[in-house]
């Protein structure tokens, strides 16, 4: 991990189409679409959706084994130069890290896919920086509170996409325990946030299925909400 300044790829079902979630009259649900779900619990998975025990159990320890790597070399990472074009918003500024993880593209609510021409490069400014070491190990435990709340508050609204969940792993793989009441909340609420996206999809095979698993999982079974962990399949 440490030799590229990057996380690994535990996230690449994060590498998935567009979600679109529609708001419909809780008297008229029938499956697949939005449900009432307490506020204490997450949706359950449907049948065939929910991953083994020792799925998670993997997934677990891999993102322990990142975490302590993180907190081992984390001032080695924050000496790092940054790029010239890396210029990090103050922790209260929303909107500048909503641009700043996800894209101006994105943010200004552009479609990918209405580009056109050949791309000279990469343009982070428009596609969103990643969740470098160099970048995360920078962000005091405020900051990434407040990053994550950023975050998590986006994915209540729009879409789920691949820079969405990297940033959310990165953050969640930063976040010291014993979480804080608002870390607390804010987890929670993203489990939620993903069963409920889960719930949606159309069928197990989909590319989005193993990506909202694993942030369940690493949120009940890691971060000790097990009243959120699914029920091994």
């Amino acid at each position: 991990m440490c030799c590229r300044g990057n996380f690994p790829k535990s996230l690449e079902a994060a590498q998935c189409p567009d979600v679109v979630v529609a708001h419909i009259d809780p008297k008229k649900l029938k499956r697949k679409q939005t449900v009432n779900v307490s506020l204490s619990g997450c949706q359950p998975a449907p049948e065939g959706y929910s991953p083994t025990l020792k799925w998670q159990q993997q997934q677990v320890a891999q993102f322990s084994t990142i975490r302590q790597s993180v907190n081992k070399h984390r001032n080695h990472w924050k000496s790092q130069h940054l790029d010239s074009n890396v210029t990090m918003p103050k922790s209260e500024d929303e909107e500048g890290w909503k641009k700043f993880c996800l894209g101006e593209r994105l943010c200004a609510e552009m479609s990918i896919a209405t580009a056109t021409g050949e791309n000279p490069g990469i343009d982070y400014v428009q596609i969103g920086f990643p969740p470098l070491l160099s970048i995360v190990s920078r962000m005091n435990q405020a900051t990434i509170t407040s990053v994550l709340e950023y975050l998590i508050n986006w994915f209540g609204e729009k879409d789920f996409t691949p820079e969405l969940g990297r940033w959310l792993y990165a953050l969640l793989a930063c976040l010291e325990k014993p979480l804080l009441p608002e870390a607390h909340s804010l987890i929670r609420q993203l489990a939620r946030r993903c069963s409920e996206v889960r719930f949606l999809v159309e069928s197990k095979e989909d590319e989005r299925v193993p990506a909202l698993n694993l942030l369940i999982c690493l949120v009940s079974r890691y971060f000790d909400q097990r009243d959120l962990a699914d029920e091994p399949s």
